[in-house]
C-alpha cells in the first residue's frame, strides 16, 4: 500500500504509520530529515511565524498525507519549516488544524501531533482563540493553558492504553512563558465539540466545572501528544467575552478581528518562548 493510499478513516489503518508517512514527504519537500519544535496556530496567531525566522520552506498541506486544506477563514492551508532564529534548529509551522466538529474523526484531528512527532519533534506549541469567562481578560489577552476539561466525549488513544495526563502541559515550558512576559496569567481550557458557539448556560456549566476558557480544538491535540511523549504549551488568546459573560453577540468576524489587532503581541511573545526552548 503506497502512502497516496492510506485512509486515517479506515480502522485497519494504523494513524502512526501515516503520520510516519506524513513525516517523510515533509523531509523530503523541505530538504531537513529532523525539526525541533512544532507549533500549531489557531485564530490570532499567523504571525508567530515569520517572527520566528526565515521560512525555509512552504508545503501545501494536500500534498502531505493526512492531511487537508484549511477548513475555517482565517487559517492557512499550509505548513512551513522556519529556522528557529541563527540556533541551527527548526520549527515546523502548520497554519491550521484539522477541528473535531468538520467530521473527519478524531485521527484526522491528531494527525499533525503525531506527524510532529515522527518528525522528530520534542515540544509541540498549541494556540487557539476562545472566549473568557473572566471579564478581566479583554480581547486579545494572551492566556496561558494550565489544565483542559475535554467535553467532546472522544479520546485519540485507541485501545487498553492507559495515558496519565497529570502535568499534561509541561510546567516547565508555562515557567519559561511567564520570563518571557511576567503578567500572563494561566487558565483552565474547556473544549466543546462545536461547530455552535455555547449557549450561556453552557458557559456557566463549563465556569461551575472549574472552566475558564471555552473553545472548539486543543484538548483532544494535547492528549495525543502526551502518549507521544511531547512536551506540550499550550496558549489561547481570548478573541471575545463568551456568551453570557457579555452582551454582545458571538461571531467568527470578531474572532477575527480580536486576533488580528493582537496578532503581533502574541507573536512575539511565541517567537521567544520557541527562541529559548
Amino acid at each position: 500500500m503506497t502512502s497516496s493510499h492510506r485512509d486515517l478513516s479506515d480502522p485497519s489503518t494504523d494513524p502512526f504509520d501515516v503520520a510516519a508517512d506524513a513525516a517523510a514527504v515533509i523531509a523530503e519537500r523541505t530538504g531537513v530529515d529532523h525539526h525541533d519544535v512544532a507549533l500549531v496556530l489557531g485564530s490570532g496567531w499567523s504571525q508567530t511565524a515569520d517572527l520566528i525566522g526565515e521560512t525555509l520552506a512552504t508545503v501545501d498541506n494536500a500534498d502531505v498525507p493526512g492531511f487537508h486544506k484549511a477548513a475555517v477563514a482565517g487559517h492557512s492551508g499550509s505548513m512551513r519549516s522556519v529556522a528557529i532564529g541563527d540556533t541551527g534548529r527548526r520549527a515546523l509551522v502548520f497554519g491550521t488544524r484539522t477541528h473535531f466538529y468538520e467530521g473527519r474523526g478524531v485521527r484526522a484531528v491528531v494527525h499533525g501531533v503525531r506527524t510532529a512527532k515522527a518528525a522528530g519533534c520534542s515540544t509541540v506549541v498549541l494556540t487557539n482563540g476562545c472566549g473568557g469567562l473572566n471579564p478581566a481578560w479583554a480581547p486579545g489577552t494572551p492566556v496561558l493553558i494550565r489544565d483542559h476539561i475535554n467535553l467532546t466525549a472522544h479520546s485519540p488513544i485507541e485501545g487498553a492504553n492507559f495515558v496519565d495526563l497529570t502535568d499534561l502541559y509541561t510546567p516547565r515550558l508555562r515557567d519559561l512563558a511567564r520570563e518571557v512576559d511576567p503578567d500572563l496569567d494561566e487558565g483552565v481550557y474547556v473544549q466543546f465539540r462545536g461547530p455552535h458557539y455555547e449557549t450561556p448556560a453552557e458557559v456557566q456549566m463549563a465556569k461551575v466545572i472549574g472552566g475558564d476558557l471555552v473553545g472548539m480544538s486543543t484538548s483532544l491535540e494535547a492528549i495525543a501528544a502526551r502518549q507521544a511523549g511531547l512536551d506540550v504549551l499550550g496558549i489561547s488568546l481570548v478573541t471575545n467575552l463568551a456568551a453570557g459573560i457579555s452582551d454582545q453577540p458571538l461571531s467568527h468576524a470578531e474572532v477575527l478581528e480580536a486576533g488580528q489587532a493582537a496578532a503581533e503581541r502574541c507573536g512575539r511573545l511565541l517567537a521567544a518562548v520557541v527562541g529559548r526552548l
